[in-house]
């Protein structure tokens, strides 16, 4: 992706206004990076953001808000054959909380609430005083991002002695196709035939589409496979990629100009 980018504003034939802005921590979360990205975003009134191409070398003109959450839950030990019921069991806890999280979920408006990750227990005759569940979240819109907060919030113990501590949140506000229906317009007419859409994974152009800044996403590499032992790219396709971008910066300019004028 950054080649593309790289030779891409190379064959401009002034770099004045342009910004390549690389950060190391998007895949945590972009904590470190996001106040920044933000205000060069701001500053600079459009976003070109290099993550891998959709499939088929689509570019990607909407993301789904995405965040992970973590339940914790405190129950209290116990010996699971002298006096069970003198415990209260966390696992048995996160086992209501687990169905409850999961019904969250709204698919038929792009809502996934997806228990990833579970932990209760120490031995097996021990009442388990303790236990986690770790909640993958995704959302189209900034209202199904808020019912989720809520909803998380307000989770509530089903036994008796039970306490329930939520952390995280939805960090990625959602990016909407209207953030990048004006440059996609663009990126057909100096590639006919590309293909743009909505994907679930998030990016830091969700942050900078949040603002209003125009952003189009899935300029990097064309190939396939993300985070797994056979993630590939198309070497053939990076010429044009290249290209992509010249044409959309100059085209950026352009209209900027003309706007000034």
């Amino acid at each position: 992706a950054l080649v593309q980018a790289v030779h891409g504003l190379a064959a401009l034939d002034d770099l004045s206004g342009v910004e390549v802005l690389v950060t190391a921590d998007e895949e945590v979360g972009s904590h470190s990076s996001r106040a920044l990205i933000e205000e060069r975003a701001l500053a600079c009134g459009a976003v070109l953001v290099f993550e891998g191409a959709a499939d088929g070398g689509g570019l990607k003109t909407g993301r789904k808000g995405c965040g992970t959450f973590r339940v914790s839950i405190t129950g209290r030990a116990s010996h699971a054959g002298l006096e069970p019921a003198a415990g209260i069991n966390a696992l048995v806890e996160a086992a209501h909380q687990v169905l409850e999280i999961a019904a969250l979920g709204r698919p038929e408006v792009g809502t996934t609430v997806t228990p990833t990750v579970a932990a209760a227990g120490t031995l097996d005759n021990v009442v388990p005083a303790g236990a986690t569940v770790v909640v993958d979240v995704r959302v189209e819109s900034q209202g199904e991002k808020e019912r989720i907060e809520s909803a998380f919030a307000a989770l509530a113990p089903h036994l008796d002695g039970a306490l329930i501590a939520v952390e995280g949140g939805i960090g990625r506000p959602p990016m909407p196709e209207s953030a990048s229906a004006e440059l996609f317009a663009v990126a057909r007419e100096l590639l006919p035939g590309i293909e743009g859409m909505s994907v679930g994974g998030g990016s830091d152009g969700n942050f900078t589409a949040a603002l209003g800044v125009p952003t189009l996403d899935g300029l990097g590499a064309v190939g396939g496979g993300a985070h797994a032992d056979h993630e590939y790219l198309v070497v053939d396709a990076m010429p044009e990629r290249a290209r992509l971008v010249t044409g959309l910066v100059n085209a950026i300019r352009d209209a900027r100009a003309g706007r000034q004028a």
